[in-house]
């Protein structure tokens, strides 16, 4: 199956002819989803000339989706991908090096109607609940281990739980069919503008289970091959990457260019999905970054076991990008 998989990743890139570089200029590919906010990222890049100014030609790889986005960087058909933590960690504790670049903090919330009841975890217990993704998702590890520190209840066992892609869960929570769900911050912006309101963010649960800020549990992904045969490349892939994110946050003509590519039908709607945006640009030193991701990594590896984790016992010595000493 990995290798059909593969062979439909192979022929999706295939087809759609990446532009050919000067042979001076090294080419990062950037393997994105169609409405990933990477595709935001990347096109004020281009827009505002951040690779040539930097040293390199970005080109951005439209794949089919998460599966597409991890054969395709395994297999060297792109050079990086935005991508889990936990799967960067274990690809490298399995012998697989990879690099994490720190890309955003804002992950899930659990969100509920407006009139809700629901007032605290505790208030869950007996309701139906939705989870965007699967029993091993992050965000729901971790708000498992605060409904159990700070409610004392299992929302594995105390809620119904169902289970399902961020849409759908979504959507069944605007039909009325679940009490709450906890998915995706785009997801949670958006319903936010249409009068939803949180009852708590995964950035909060965070700071409850002991970290000292917000962490980035995404990131640009590299694999430690890539960074040695074109160090430079990957540094300037870097410093676009912040260079991106700081006009984001300071010149509003910069949203021009990402608005057509957020479907957003209304001004609410925009307005929150930038606010979100904004808020989760990693602020912190790389070494403090991994002190508090250690952290979280030990709880989603107590809750998740080794079908998370895999054979790791912690994060990969190297696993985090440092541009002042990778290159």
């Amino acid at each position: 199956m990995l290798s059909r998989r593969a062979m439909l990743a192979g022929g999706l890139l295939g087809g759609l002819g990446l532009r050919a570089a000067r042979a001076d200029v090294p080419v990062i590919r950037l393997g994105s989803l169609p409405f990933g906010t990477s595709t935001w990222e990347a096109a004020v890049i281009k827009a505002r000339g951040l690779d040539t100014a930097n040293g390199f030609q970005l080109d951005a790889v439209k794949l089919a989706g998460n599966d597409a986005a991890r054969i395709s960087f395994i297999g060297g058909q792109v050079d990086t991908i935005i991508g889990d933590l936990l799967w960067a960690a274990r690809l490298g504790n399995d012998g697989q090096a990879v690099r994490f670049i720190p890309y955003s903090t804002s992950e899930g919330a659990v969100m509920v109607p407006a009139d809700s009841p629901i007032k605290s975890l505790k208030d869950l217990d007996g309701k139906r609940f939705g989870v965007a993704g699967g029993p091993l998702d992050k965000n729901w590890l971790l708000l498992r281990a605060q409904a159990k520190d700070a409610a004392g209840i299992d929302l594995e066992h105390a809620a119904e739980i169902a289970y399902g892609a961020p849409p759908l869960i979504t959507l069944k929570l605007e039909q009325g069919a679940l009490d709450a769900a906890l998915t995706y911050w785009t997801y949670c912006a958006r319903l936010e503008a249409k009068g939803f309101r949180r009852l708590v963010g995964a950035e909060d649960i965070m700071h409850a289970l002991g970290v000292a800020g917000d962490v980035s549990l995404i990131g640009y992904l590299f694999q430690d091959a890539t960074v040695k045969e074109k160090p430079e490349a990957v540094a300037g892939f870097a410093r676009a990457s912040r260079a991106a994110k700081e006009m984001l946050a300071a010149d509003p003509s910069a949203w021009e260019i990402v608005r057509p590519l957020m479907a957003a039908e209304n001004d609410a709607t925009f307005e929150a999905l930038k606010r979100d945006f904004l808020a989760g640009i990693p602020r912190r030193p790389v070494a403090a970054e991994r002190v508090d991701a250690e952290k979280l990594y030990a709880v989603m590896s107590r809750l998740g076991g080794t079908r998370l984790v895999g054979k790791g016992d912690g994060l990969p010595p190297d696993l985090y990008y440092d541009s002042g000493r990778n290159g």
